[in-house]
């Protein structure tokens, strides 16, 4: 139980670090990069752990961590921008009801029980993401991209880190070593990135973007190494584990955003959330 409340409580900070990057004119994309440095080391003192090792280089899982690395800061750099546009709560849900993907996953590859109560939740997901997304200043279906996107692609992360973690991690050590190699995936990918386009000139460093970056690195590692933890606990099935958090998730969200960031709930993102909330719930709890 601890490995699910940490995670939650750890996304809630990656969350509300994200929504404070506007306000203080970050550059998401070298925050987010310094983020996967900063990681890889946290992740090195942490474990003891430096798993850049001929070893690796044999590992089942480091494909499938390579892919994920890719992964991460391809979705991290959508959250940012999704957050920026369409406030912390919008995103948190879009992410957040991305849990039916994963959850359909583990039906069919992994033969979890889903009653018909679990599957109505599923179905309830998709008019809650529209109705949070939905306001009276735009209407327009351009207005559902992000957040769509955000959907899709959280969720399809999700299905690939519990397949990952159900198929390879099996030890506290490959679930460390999985875990940095991961963040040294993205923060490599990321550091090409920058660097070209600190070479067109089209990128301005600025020291601020670092200290983004290194307060964003540290609670962002712990977030994706207890979650790992939290599916290999084996407490409830995944298809239960996953909606478990992410309705933490959304509704500790919420009420930060609410209290720290004053955003306004309308009459339809205010429905749009208790469905979502209603939708998890049923998911998560379906079998019981």
């Amino acid at each position: 139980m601890f490995y699910l409340i940490a995670t939650v409580l750890l996304n809630v900070v990656v969350s509300a670090v994200l929504k404070l990057f506007p306000k203080y004119d970050i550059n998401p994309l070298q925050a987010i990069v310094t983020n996967y440095c900063v990681c890889v080391i946290t992740g090195c003192i942490f474990t003891g752990q430096i798993p850049f090792t001929t070893t690796t280089l044999h590992a089942p899982w480091l494909p499938w961590a390579l892919l994920m690395g890719v992964a991460f800061i391809s979705i991290f750099n959508l959250t940012a921008h999704c957050t920026k546009i369409d406030g912390m709560t919008t995103t948190v849900i879009a992410s957040k009801l991305s849990l039916v993907i994963p959850v359909v996953f583990s039906v069919f590859l992994y033969k979890e029980h889903a009653g018909i109560i679990k599957i109505i939740g599923i179905l309830m997901a998709f008019p809650a993401i529209y109705l949070a997304t939905k306001t009276k200043e735009n209407n327009k279906a351009q207005s559902l991209l992000l957040p769509s996107l955000l959907f899709v692609f959280s969720g399809g992360l999700d299905t690939l880190v519990n397949y990952i973690q159900t198929s390879f991690l099996n030890t506290p050590e490959a679930q460390a070593a999985c875990t940095i190699v991961c963040f040294a995936t993205a923060g490599t990918a990321g550091v090409i990135i920058v660097l070209v386009l600190f070479a067109m000139r089209k990128l301005t460093f600025h020291w601020k973007n670092i200290v983004a970056g290194i307060s964003l690195g540290i609670p962002n590692f712990f977030s994706i190494f207890y979650l790992v933890k939290a599916l290999n606990s084996n407490v409830f099935q995944s298809s239960a584990t996953i909606p478990m958090l992410n309705i933490s998730i959304l509704v500790a969200s919420s009420v930060a955003a609410m209290l720290f960031f004053r955003e306004q709930a309308g009459k339809w993102r205010l429905m749009g959330l208790l469905l979502a909330t209603a939708a998890i719930l049923l998911i998560g709890f379906g079998d019981k």
